[in-house]
């Protein structure tokens, strides 16, 4: 089974990379981690030097990787990052994805848009959200 676990460095995303690493020892699963931002920065690396410390604590040998999306700074930017983790699922062939839902309610959602609500909306693999 191969797990995806995108991350945004949120509380409720770390919980999804604690989850997705429970998951995967349990199961016996290969994990990936994925954080998809618009630009590269100092931020980024500091997460993912973060996810790749938890994976190793873990005793888990995991790929990592950051996607740069420029079309992220667009209006609705979680929608966009939902389409991002589909394609992604599709393109890679992951059996299940387990990531943060942050719970914007209704207004939130319309405003924002939400990733966790796209890929679960697309029905492609069973998703597990985390709060």
């Amino acid at each position: 089974m191969n797990v995806l676990v995108p991350v945004d460095g949120s509380d409720c995303s770390m919980r999804a990379l604690d989850f997705g690493i429970e998951f995967a020892n349990r199961y016996d699963a290969d994990i990936d981690v994925v954080h998809f931002t618009d630009v590269k920065g100092e931020d980024t690396e500091s997460l993912m030097n973060r996810v790749r410390s938890e994976l190793e604590d873990a005793d888990i040998e995991s790929g990592t990787s950051v996607a740069v999306d420029v079309h992220l700074a667009d209006f609705k930017a979680s929608n966009r990052i939902g389409k991002n983790i589909n394609e992604m699922v599709e393109s890679e062939g992951y059996d299940h994805v387990v990531m943060g839902h942050h719970g914007t309610g209704r207004v939130g959602s319309f405003i924002l848009g939400s990733a966790a609500k796209t890929v679960l909306e697309s029905g492609d693999v069973p998703v597990t959200t985390v709060p």
